[in-house]
C-alpha cells in the first residue's frame, strides 16, 4: 500500500487486471449455470404437467424402470419447481442455493436418464445441461471475492 500525499493515510492499491478477469470469469459461469438451471426447471415443469396430463407428446407404450408416466410426471414437476427456486438463489449468490442447485441438478440428471423411454432426445439434452450446471456450480459457484 502506498501513502497518500495529503496526509499519510494509506492509499488503496488498484486491483490487478488478472483478479478482475478471474472475477468476471467466475461470475459468467455462475450466471450461465443459473440460467441453465432455470431453463431446465422451466422445461421440467412443462413436461411434468404434460406427463401428468397423459399428453400424446410422449412415446406410447413405453416401459419404465419404476412406476408409470404419471408418477414420473409428478417427480419431474416437483424437481422443476425446486430447481427454479435454486436458480434464483444461485443468482443471489446464496451458498445454500448453490449446493441445492448442485443437488437438484444431480437428482434431475438421474431422473432424466430414467425418463429416456418417454422422450429420448429431450432426456439426453436435459441430462447434458444438468452436467453443465453441476460443473458450473461445483467449480465456479463459490463467491468471487473468496476465490480471488
Amino acid at each position: 500500500m502506498g501513502v497518500h500525499a495529503s496526509g499519510g493515510v494509506p492509499a488503496p492499491t488498484p486491483r490487478s487486471d488478472v483478479s478482475a478477469s478471474a472475477e468476471s470469469h467466475l461470475s459468467g459461469w455462475v450466471m450461465f449455470a443459473g440460467t441453465m438451471l432455470l431453463m431446465v426447471a422451466t422445461l421440467n415443469i412443462i413436461y411434468g404437467i404434460g406427463a401428468i396430463d397423459d399428453s400424446t407428446f410422449f412415446v406410447n407404450d413405453a416401459k419404465y424402470v419404476f412406476s408409470d408416466l404419471n408418477t414420473w410426471g409428478w417427480i419431474v414437476l416437483v424437481t422443476g419447481c425446486l430447481q427454479m427456486l435454486a436458480a434464483f438463489g444461485v443468482w443471489a449468490r446464496n451458498s445454500i442455493a448453490t449446493w441445492a442447485g448442485i443437488a437438484f441438478a444431480c437428482i434431475n440428471a438421474i431422473v432424466q436418464l430414467l425418463m429416456l423411454p418417454a422422450y429420448p432426445f429431450l432426456s439426453l439434452a436435459l441430462f447434458s445441461i444438468n452436467l453443465l450446471v453441476i460443473y458450473g456450480l461445483a467449480v465456479h459457484g463459490g463467491h468471487a471475492d473468496d476465490a480471488v
